[in-house]
């Protein structure tokens, strides 16, 4: 039957249209431009709910502006798995990987990001504020290091640096979204959000039926919004990323717009272990859109694997190769795993219970 599915041209794969409706030469003159113009602003940036690592917002000579995150650690380090979520390392290659995973699915929730390198010396210290400047030093090794300001100051500190080879250092660069007077946004704390606390389980780690009470509760409660962030826990498992603590939508639209995949740092941590914890509201709601579902079908019959499909988007990214052959790998490794969570709920349910549009 799900072969017949996929041969009958019912294949809903890289739909235009979500976030970014426009063509594909447009998008690369936005990429190339992030990843070669001038900067001529550079500021200490942070989010307005907090955030513990550090990041810039970076001003075009255009007036274009973007969020760049430097390279702390090297592709060769996986995360170390006795550290919580709140204590991961964010990783820039991770930014990169995950808008062009989020364009091969065509979901087009992730503002334009790509991989840039900077001189330090020539492109960044001519244009900081003097407080940071007094962060910046030479490594024993003879590489220019700098480490930020930020509050709380978790990681701006000479124990993680962000230092160049000896003076280049690479960073992801992610356009801004749209200014708030033209596309206002809403956050909201999301059902599935984890603890963030050593010694207490959030309520779904503990309550298998947590998916009940989300159904019953507003904004989960119109269908739309719930297989939303179904899919934006799919889209993390195939990353690997656990921190996603809230949705961001734009206001105008309520709760039918979409959600806003940014901040995408703590993904692709580790290559040999998958988050199954990750996919909590799929095993526990049993639902999936079913684009979504046919998109991440059509990936496991192929011909293509969306490891190839991912190593060829990646190719041309300045910071190439932004993935490891092991974080490639994972991601046919996960795939297999939606499709088999999805299967068990089928068996359970029905084909026309699980798989849906709406509710």
């Amino acid at each position: 039957m799900l072969k017949k599915i996929v041969d009958d041209g019912m294949i809903e794969y890289a739909i235009p249209g979500y976030f970014w409706p426009v063509s594909m030469a447009k998008l690369t003159r936005m990429l190339g431009a992030l990843a070669r113009h001038e900067a001529t602003r550079l500021e200490w940036f942070q989010e307005k709910n907090g955030g513990t690592q550090f990041k810039m917002a970076l001003e075009f000579e255009d007036g274009g502006q973007a969020i760049v995150k430097f390279m702390r650690l090297p592709r060769e380090i996986d995360e170390d798995e006795n550290r919580y979520v709140f204590d991961v390392i964010e990783r820039h290659v991770a930014e990169i990987a995950s808008f062009q995973l989020d364009k091969v699915l065509g979901f087009y929730r992730m503002p334009p990001t790509i991989g840039r390198k900077f001189n330090i010396t020539s492109e960044l210290l001519p244009h900081v504020e003097k407080d940071f400047r007094k962060t910046f030093y030479r490594s024993p090794a003879g590489n220019l290091c700098f480490f930020g300001t930020c509050e709380p100051r978790h990681y701006c500190n000479t124990a993680h640096p962000f230092c160049g080879s000896p003076d280049v250092i690479e960073a992801s660069v992610m356009a801004f979204f749209p200014d708030r007077k033209y596309a206002d946004r809403i956050s909201l704390k999301q059902p599935w959000k984890r603890s963030y606390q050593r010694n207490r389980k959030a309520d779904w780690e503990l309550n298998d039926f947590k998916c009940i009470s989300v159904k019953k509760t507003p904004p989960y409660n119109n269908g739309k919004l719930l297989l939303d962030l179904i899919d934006v826990h799919t889209f993390d498992f195939l990353t690997g990323n656990k921190d996603r603590h809230n949705i961001a939508m734009f206001r105008e639209w309520g709760n039918y717009t979409f959600p806003l995949s940014y901040d995408n740092g703590r993904g692709f941590g580790r290559q040999d272990y998958d988050a199954l914890s990750i996919l909590a509201p799929l095993r526990q709601c049993c639902h999936i859109r079913h684009s979504t579902f046919l998109k991440y079908l059509k990936l496991y019959l192929g011909p293509e694997t969306l490891s190839s499909i991912m190593e060829q988007a990646l190719a041309d990214d300045p910071v190439a190769p932004v993935l490891l052959p092991g974080h490639l790998r994972a991601l046919d490794r996960r795939l297999v795993t939606i499709l088999r969570t999805v299967a068990n709920c089928i068996e359970k349910n029905g084909v026309s219970v699980i798989v849906k549009d709406k509710f």
